[in-house]
């Protein structure tokens, strides 16, 4: 698995008897595998195709989703309805010889395993395994235990956790992986950690692991927190957890002090088994150590992979122009240079695309020249979908000084969260009652990776208004600025690390109440947003490079997965005691 010599990040003093075992619940592996609901599957995609073109050591884990997360339908009215994505995992994978056991509720559960092999760009690559459990012997409800994302009550989710997080540690030796480190990318993954140490014990359930037999564990695991919610870590009852994984794992959680507030915690139980912790941003590094203060925890900002994500007329610019840019995205700092007419005519080329699709979902026919505005991604009440619209009449008003404004909206809500339900229902409401001839509004349904390249390539400004500090990171801004497109956002996640007012977009101020922030959002749209727009469009040009350049270069998975390695993956001082058992194991 050594990277050939033309490889641009060289891994040849990391150890090469072991590899890097990812897990992650969902992974965006190919847009016509719905293996992922939204910004952590995203995530997790672009982070393995940025490890595959870096050449790292890397395998990954994930679970099927045989009936994907689900197709988007949206009424008139804007009502959401939910219908299952089949497919099928052997047009895509390879299935592999391998079978392994999990204990769900004292049965024995096979689980087996596709491979998807991810070819980075210099050809090296990195296995994707999908744990599957649809296999001959389990009973019905066992063999769909890995059709759904994020379907089902809590008591689904955690028999999911038991596949991923048990199952994936076995599936790994049984593939004869010699894993040297084990990321858990959430809190899903975190039942590794009792896998391992029963491992260790000799692979039961029973024994009484010494502080020594913890640090082995922890030595092992690295993890990733994404939630800067309390509500949004995994937790389960004591009863939940006697029932489905025992009574004595439940009872040796509990004497690890896995458990808060009664409930086992899984976030808790990866930060108590892990040697590195990280947040996803600067600010959410901070959330998350006052919500654990008892534990370090780092931050790594996330990225996303450049090539998946800039438009075709983007990239062909930057191909004629920077020099190496795939291989080290650093050099789309050199974005400050590129011609100002043609930075403008790639935009209206990729704008031209969206807008067709747009008409072709829609039949609403938007105007090129108008000042475009983005809003997608998950819907959530603390996303604040509606705040566009506190003071309608105010919208409109700016729509008419600048001479037309248009919005387009997408985004899916859970299928069990009924006030994010509520939102795309409020959404498309005000869409139809202030449609005018100059102020246009559109909500897209069925929002998954194809159209969100187009929306982040296409739209002219990229909005966003969580409600702080629940915003982790976010990765759709990443993707505009990849596009040379500006956000107008509120300061919170990534936003804080790459606002430059006027430079890579706008900040919506903080405010005490969310009528403030409106009020903000509208004053930036009338004073700076719409007056740049409607100068001589080598201002927009100019503003449209620096985004590109400022962010472009460094909100990339290029520049995080080397963060990870040398941070969390291999530091100097674990580097030099591998090599050391490296030779002893040779």
């Amino acid at each position: 698995m050594q990277p050939t010599s033309s490889m641009p990040f060289s891994y040849e003093s990391f150890p090469t008897a072991g590899v890097v075992a990812y897990f992650s619940m969902e992974a965006a592996i190919d847009p016509a595998m719905p293996t992922y609901s939204g910004g952590l599957g995203v995530l997790a995609g672009d982070t393995l195709r940025s490890a595959a073109d870096l050449g790292v050591p890397l395998v990954a884990f994930t679970l099927t989703h045989r009936k994907g997360y689900f197709q988007q339908h949206l009424d008139r009215r804007g009502v959401q309805s939910e219908d299952v994505q089949p497919w099928n995992p052997a047009d895509f994978c390879t299935e592999e010889a391998a079978r392994i056991t999990v204990s769900v509720e004292d049965r024995t559960v096979t689980v087996r395993a596709w491979r998807y092999d991810l070819v980075g760009r210099y050809g090296h690559v990195v296995p994707i395994y999908l744990l599957d459990t649809d296999v001959d012997g389990n009973s019905g409800w066992d063999r769909g235990l890995t059709d759904h994302l994020y379907g089902g009550d809590t008591n689904y989710r955690l028999q999911q956790e038991i596949v991923l997080g048990m199952g994936g540690v076995r599936m790994a030796n049984a593939l004869g992986h010699r894993v040297n480190v084990y990321h858990m990318n959430e809190g899903h993954a975190a039942l590794l950690t009792l896998a391992l140490v029963e491992s260790h014990l000799g692979g039961g359930p029973l024994g009484v692991p010494t502080e020594a037999d913890l640090a082995l564990v922890r030595q092992k695991c690295v993890f990733t927190t994404h939630t800067p919610v309390p509500a949004g870590h995994d937790r389960f009852s004591t009863e939940q957890t006697i029932r489905i994984l025992g009574g004595d794992r439940t009872a040796r959680l509990e004497k690890l002090g896995c458990y808060r507030d009664g409930m086992l915690n899984l976030t808790l139980l990866a930060l108590k088994f892990s040697r590195y912790a990280n947040g996803v941003a600067m600010q959410h590094a901070k959330v998350s150590q006052a919500m654990f203060p008892e534990f370090p925890i780092a931050s790594i900002t996330n990225g996303v992979h450049a090539p998946t994500w800039v438009s075709e007329p983007i990239q062909q610019l930057l191909d004629a122009n920077i020099e190496g840019w795939r291989r080290d995205n650093l050099y789309l700092r050199n974005a400050i240079d590129l011609p100002e007419k043609e930075i403008l005519a790639a935009h209206a080329r990729a704008k031209e695309v969206l807008l067709a699709e747009v008409g072709t979902r829609s039949g609403l026919v938007l105007d090129p020249k108008a000042l475009t505005l983005g809003f997608a991604r998950r819907v959530a009440t603390y996303k604040r979908a509606t705040l566009l619209f506190t003071d309608p009449e105010r919208l409109v008003e700016i729509a008419n000084a600048a001479g037309g404004l248009q919005i387009i909206y997408a985004g899916k809500a859970h299928p069990q969260d009924e006030p994010g339900k509520a939102l795309i229902q409020k959404v498309v409401e005000d869409a139809q009652k202030y449609n005018s001839s100059l102020l246009k509004i559109v909500y897209l349904e069925n929002y998954a990776w194809e159209l969100g390249a187009l929306l982040t390539a296409g739209v002219d400004v990229w909005v966003n208004t969580p409600k702080r500090p629940y915003e982790a990171s976010g990765t759709s801004g990443m993707k505009a600025a990849l596009n040379g497109v500006p956000s107008l956002s509120i300061l919170d996640g990534w936003w804080i690390e790459g606002c430059i007012e006027g430079v890579t977009g706008w900040a919506i101020e903080d405010g005490d109440t969310d009528d403030q922030e409106a009020t903000s959002l509208y004053k930036k749209l009338e004073q700076a947003v719409v007056p740049h727009y409607l100068k001589a469009p080598e201002e927009w040009a100019r503003l449209m490079r620096t985004t590109l350049a400022f962010n472009g270069s460094y909100f990339n998975t290029n520049r995080m997965v080397k963060q990870y390695t040398r941070n969390a993956y291999y530091p100097v001082k674990l580097i030099e005691r591998a090599k050391v058992e490296e030779v002893e194991f040779a």
